[in-house]
């Protein structure tokens, strides 16, 4: 059987609103002007840290106050999980999936604490079997290291990683696994863009596109 890994944010769950409060919640505290959910949607997908300094960058916030923003952020960003909704789709795939016997896990620059908030409170965990955040190790993706970790957590067998954006195309291009790209999460730019081997809107399509690039006597 394979070793499936997936992203989280934009890929698995839709966390926008859970996150762009959080944002706002941290600038209202020093009385500036909340972000969008375009711009959260732009922010995501490189860690916490990332999302902070570009969240700096358009309301002005000097870099001096980055680590307590930081802070704020991931202290609120622990508990943000009520306005975060499953992808449809995403449960009956994962229990066919592991129905099938494939091992599954969970490769994400979300840090740990909030990803395993979010990933509990949603009844996701029991479908994983190694779930790493983006402060897991000292790397974090596009690093290969962050994912080739989470498939060596799986055992052995055939790789594939399923993801929404450029930093997931890229981490996967660097490992050389194959890469599905869902096409309804956080990507910032055109799917011709990305390398993939498949895309997909639908998780309903999931199951058929793995038995497409898995070898036969993997699925």
């Amino acid at each position: 059987m394979a070793r499936i890994v997936f992203d989280l944010d934009g890929t698995l769950i839709d966390s926008e609103h859970d996150i762009g409060g959080v944002a706002n919640k941290t600038l209202e505290a020093r009385g500036l002007e909340p972000i969008t959910m375009a711009q959260t949607r732009a922010f995501v997908g490189n860690g916490a840290s990332v999302f902070i300094d570009k969240m700096r960058a358009v309301r002005g916030i000097d870099q001096s106050e980055h680590d307590a923003l930081l802070a704020e952020f991931i202290t609120h960003y622990e508990t943000a999980v009520e306005l975060t909704e499953i992808y449809p789709g995403v449960v009956a795939a994962l229990t066919d999936l592991r129905a099938k016997g494939h091992r599954l896990g969970i490769c994400t620059n979300k840090p740990i604490k909030p990803t395993l908030a979010v990933v509990r409170h949603l009844n996701l965990e029991s479908y994983f079997d190694t779930i790493l955040g983006g402060d897991s190790l000292p790397v974090r993706k596009p690093d290969l290291a962050h994912l080739q970790k989470a498939f060596d957590d799986l055992g052995t067998g055939a790789r594939l990683y399923v993801g929404d954006s450029d930093v997931d195309a890229a981490t996967a291009t660097a490992l050389g696994v194959p890469f599905l790209l869902f096409t309804e999460g956080y990507r910032k730019v055109p799917v011709a863009e990305l390398a993939h081997d498949r895309a997909f809107s639908n998780f309903d399509e999931l199951g058929a596109l793995i038995e497409d690039v898995m070898p036969a006597n993997e699925v």
